[in-house]
């Protein structure tokens, strides 16, 4: 008669174990076996009802007989109850409520509960009894919506009494092929957000929702597994008038644990902000760990729902000696740079902080706080996440002096669309700290791309990174940084840069060159015609790049009152006959003592055989020497042709 509990924590505490437990007589039958289980997924517990006085074994192993020194694991044994659902498995917040714990061998264990007031972290209720406590809680929604509980019989769309929205409706599929209904009514182009949560609070159930209208039991939209095994709809109500909802299992199971919740709530805006991974194995740089008198940056990550509109980040939770620099997130981008800095007097500390962000629009007050997905245990395939959960809260170090310090210089000259600009990053080294560093440049503003990772010799005090903006790269002023990590004390120390700006705008001289052709073994000329979009001061340089093998052109100079250049391009019988589609100019314009580089005017240059050599032909009479024809004007491509037609000794047949 008495009860016999045991459960096993290993995928929750971390470790890749996943553990099967079993209650055993003294013949070593089998009295209850448990591998995986609803409530803790890879977790696993027993509770039974000792039919009989005498000596129980509960063994605890790898659930495929495997095993290591890795496979740690905690096992609770006592009298304690351990039921498998409380229903309803959720209500509202400070309220008094009815609770069910169902799934303990001795039966359902009825109590009044006053819920938490504030949902707080991991929100969970432990049933503690005069027996003892259940080692574990059993994870629970808390909000403001009030419970409607189903009642029985409701498999059909006979009902009459119409719930209010919004509600929450929390049944149980106990029977195979139990279906739920519940009827609401609703108003035409009102939209609601209905949810289903079964798998996220512990239960065996794989939901499906539909929506039916009640008038003539038409169906108007279903979902299956849009929040992972649960449902969601968002519903836009097409006319005025009462609607039911249905929901049974994928698979017609059923079970008397099978609980779920389903949360009828009007669409609201929602802010949110994250710091997103560096790479799919690690999380490093998710947290927030600041050298004292340095730096350290990331990208703060915004999901925004039904709203738009710039995001600014709220200053007010950092700790004692640490500051933060960021400009306003723009609303077309998810991501925004934010750089914190420690004074070099901070002590060094860890705390947890509410960062949140705001929207902009003085007008509406939309605030929305940190929350990341922490995972306590990975595994294959492609680092899988067993265990984990979401953490509301942004952990934050100041932690002891690093030896080097990330500047960038400043730049003065902007990038320009189709242009190319050179950052400049300076280390400056502590003595005796020679170790190589290297860079990473995480944002990066729409339009704009570089290379992934720059690296600064061992002993060497700078590098590069060259940016390229295409041709619809987003104009305006962009924060940048870059971040930088080296080996110290055994493991990679990041720092980063301050956050300086970078300018996107348009070129300053844009060039249009029409295509050229020539015979083998003759010259082509290419006319650059140069607009001038934006004064400069000094000489620039356009250079033709792109030109085929065995083809020169020396760079020309000009100046912002330059309107045309003119190329020649001689070419021998060395040049690859045919269309050469490559060619552009670049061009390099002196700005702030640095110089604005872009591509522009990308032409074609055709490349012909040599014509055939002509037909002699009768001596014509001596004729007077003509005067000296002025330098002849450029060929068009047509014109060209023919000439060339002409000269060929068959022009008037080739003409026909």
């Amino acid at each position: 008669g008495d009860r016999i509990s045991a459960e096993v924590e290993a995928i929750r505490l971390g470790t890749l174990f996943d553990p099967f437990v079993a209650i055993m007589d003294e013949s070593r039958f089998e009295l209850a076996v448990s591998d995986d289980t609803a409530l803790f997924d890879q977790d696993s517990f027993v509770s039974i009802i000792a039919p009989e006085d005498g000596t129980y074994t509960i063994v605890v192993r790898e659930t495929s007989y495997g095993g290591s020194d890795a496979c740690r694991y905690r096992l609770h044994v006592g009298n304690f109850p351990r039921p498998t659902a409380v229903f309803p498995a959720g209500g509202p917040l400070a309220q008094a409520i009815d609770l069910r714990f169902i799934g303990d061998p001795t039966g359902d264990i009825n109590q009044t509960v006053t819920l938490p007031a504030v949902a707080g972290f991991r929100p969970g209720l432990i049933l503690d009894t005069e027996s003892g406590m259940c080692p574990s809680a059993m994870p629970f929604r808390l909000n403001e919506l009030p419970n409607f509980i189903e009642a029985e019989p409701n498999d059909s769309m006979d009902g009459e009494m119409a719930v209010a929205l919004p509600h929450s409706l929390n049944g149980i599929i106990e029977q195979p092929g139990d279906v739920d209904f519940y009827l609401f009514e609703a108003k035409k182009d009102q939209v609601w957000e209905v949810e289903c949560f079964a798998k996220r609070i512990g239960s065996g159930l794989d939901p499906v929702m539909n929506i039916f209208k009640a008038s003539d039991k038409s169906h108007v939209v279903g979902n299956d597994d849009s929040r992972g095994p649960d449902s969601y709809i968002r519903f836009q109500v097409p006319e005025d008038g009462k609607y039911f909802v249905r929901v049974y299992d994928h698979l017609k199971r059923g079970q008397s644990d099978f609980v779920y919740r389903i949360e009828l709530s009007p669409v609201t805006a929602k802010l949110g902000i994250s710091i997103p991974r560096v790479d799919r194995y690690s999380q490093d740089r998710q947290s927030i760990s600041v050298p004292q008198g340095n730096r350290f940056a990331t990208l703060i990550n915004a999901t925004r729902e039904d709203f738009g509109g710039e995001l600014a980040l709220l200053e007010d939770s950092l700790p004692p000696g640490i500051h933060m620099t960021w400009k306003p997130m723009v609303a077309n981008l998810a991501s925004m740079p934010v750089v914190f800095e420690a004074d070099a007097t901070a002590e060094m500390s860890g705390s947890l902080v509410d960062l949140q962000a705001k929207l902009v629009d003085e007008n509406r007050d939309l605030r929305g706080g940190f929350s990341n997905i922490a995972d306590f245990a990975n595994g294959e395939p492609n680092n899988t996440r067993y265990y984990g959960c979401t953490v509301e809260r942004l952990a934050m170090a100041i932690t002891k002096p690093a030896p080097f310090r990330l500047e960038m210089v400043q730049p003065q000259a902007p990038l320009v669309r189709d242009g190319t600009l050179n950052i400049k990053i300076v280390v400056t080294r502590d003595e005796g700290f020679a170790a190589p560093i290297n860079l990473q440049f995480p944002f990066r503003p729409p339009g704009l791309g570089t290379t992934n990772q720059v690296t600064i010799p061992e002993g060497q005090n700078e590098a590069y990174y060259t940016l390229n903006a295409n041709a619809n790269a987003q104009l305006g002023i962009w924060p940048i940084y870059v971040i930088g990590n080296s080996a110290v004390d055994g493991g990679a120390l990041w720092v980063s840069t301050q956050l300086a700006d970078l300018t996107i705008a348009e070129p300053l001289v844009r060039a249009t060159v029409p295509r050229a052709g020539c015979d083998q073994g003759q010259s082509a000329q290419l006319i650059c015609t140069l607009e001038q979009l934006t004064p400069f001061e000094g000489e620039a340089t356009l250079e033709l790049l792109g030109l085929p093998p065995n083809v020169a052109a020396e760079p020309q100079k000009f100046t912002k009152d330059t309107t045309e250049i003119i190329f020649t391009l001689p070419t021998t019988d060395q040049v690859p006959v045919g269309q050469h589609k490559t060619l552009f100019c670049q061009l390099t314009i002196p700005v702030a003592g640095e110089q604005v580089i872009s591509a522009t005017g990308r032409t074609e240059l055709q490349v012909n055989p040599p014509p055939p050599m002509p037909v002699a032909e009768v001596a014509a009479p001596t004729q007077p020497a003509p005067e000296t024809p002025a330098a002849p004007k450029p060929l068009s491509r047509l014109e060209q042709l023919r000439q060339r037609v002409r000269s060929s000794g068959d022009g008037a047949e080739n003409q026909k």
